[in-house]
Parts: C-alpha cells; structure tokens; sequence
C-alpha cells in the first residue's frame, strides 16, 4: 500500500507544463457538451486518479481542469474534469452529502473521495477518485467549493421532499372545509322531506271528525 501512497505524492521533479497554442483556428465547430445549460461555480488546473482495486495501485486518469457545474433550472451541481487536448471526460458525477474528502497521506494538497456512479464511463461506475493541486492553497480553495456544492444539493433534495407533505395537507384542510356544507345539505334535504310526509298525517284526524259528525246527524 506504501507504493500506492507514493503514487499521489508530490515529487521533486514533477513537471506539468501548459502552453498555449501558437497558431488558432479561425473556423468554428458547434458541438454539445451538455454544458450549456451550466453555470462554472469553480474552475481549477488538477490531476486526476483512480483507485484499481484489482492491481492495488493508483492509476492516472488524466489532467486539465476540475469543475463545478450548477444546472441553471434544477440548480443542481455536479464535478465534471475533462483531459487536456482530447476533452475526453475522465470525471462526472453529482456531488451527494454522503461523500468525504479525505486528505491523502503525505500530502497537503490531495484529496480522497468515493464516488457512487461515475458517469464518465458507460455504464456508470463506482470509483475512488483521488486529486492533486499544484499547491496546498488550491487544495483548499477545492475542499471549500466542493462542500458548498454538498450543501446546496442537500437543500435541494430537502426542499422536494417536502413539497408533496405540503400538498397531502392542503387536500386534507380542502376535504374537511368543504365536508360540514355538504352534511348541512344533507340535513336541509332531510327536514325538508320529514316536513312533506308529516302534513298529510296530520289531516287524516280532521276527516274522520267530520265523518263522525255526519253520521251524528
């Protein structure tokens, strides 16, 4: 495990050179990234690992930039890091509150972290991501974004659950507004009916009375 360890350090003549290109293309190719509809909350040059549990070791999965991309309708915020040149996608997935970045041994400027699904390959993977900054700075500036995007996500999925308990009591406040009118008809048709079977019982004595008198005569 002590090579793995090794693997993330930092190293005296580690070397990441960045240069621009001399010579820009002028002609312009549209092409979807499923970015469009994102806002870049937090934008940072890193290198990116992988844990292969099968060899043991950590394996490189490329370096360029590690985002924080928030949804401009859901506002939900996922990591997304792309490779330099190819911007093949080597890191995709949202960021949940049950996930903890933990410092690597021997480094300040590395963070460990356990990813559910990882959308960068197909099918989805489970994965243990590790990233490392060019300085203990960066590394910081990382662990605080990343916590506010936990954060926010977290007020989210609160903010859905709830929505249909506040629904299920505005049917059951309805429901009990609108049955007392309904007993009350209930009741108006009821008199109504007792008082129209009752008026001809009251007659009938009135006739035989008059029958008897009759009769009398």
């Amino acid at each position: 495990m002590a090579d793995a360890d090794n693997a993330l350090a930092p190293r005296e003549d580690e070397h990441d050179p960045h240069y621009e290109p001399v010579i820009k293309l002028t002609e312009q190719v549209d092409t979807k990234t499923h970015e469009e509809d994102e806002n870049v909350l937090f934008k940072m040059r890193a290198k990116l690992f992988r844990f292969d549990a099968d060899a043991a070791e950590w394996k490189e999965r490329g370096t360029g930039d590690v985002r924080l991309l928030e949804h401009k309708e859901t506002k939900k915020i996922r990591l997304v890091m792309r490779r330099d040149k190819t911007l093949k996608v080597c890191a995709n997935h949202v960021i949940t509150s049950d996930m903890r970045l933990q410092p690597n041994i021997g480094s300040d400027r590395s963070w460990v972290w356990k990813v559910a699904a990882d959308y960068s390959e197909s099918p989805p993977t489970a994965e243990t991501l590790a990233i490392r900054f060019a300085n203990s700075d960066n590394a910081g500036q990382f662990k605080t974004a990343f916590e506010d995007g936990q954060k926010k996500n977290a007020s989210l999925n609160a903010t859905s659950s709830a929505a249909p308990a506040t629904d299920d009591a505005e049917s059951k406040a309805e429901a009990t507004t609108v049955a007392p009118e309904e007993t009350k008809a209930e009741e108006t048709k009821a008199e109504e009916a007792h008082t129209e079977d009752a008026t001809p019982a009251a007659a009938e004595p009135a006739g035989d009375a008059a029958a008897a008198d009759a009769g009398a005569e």
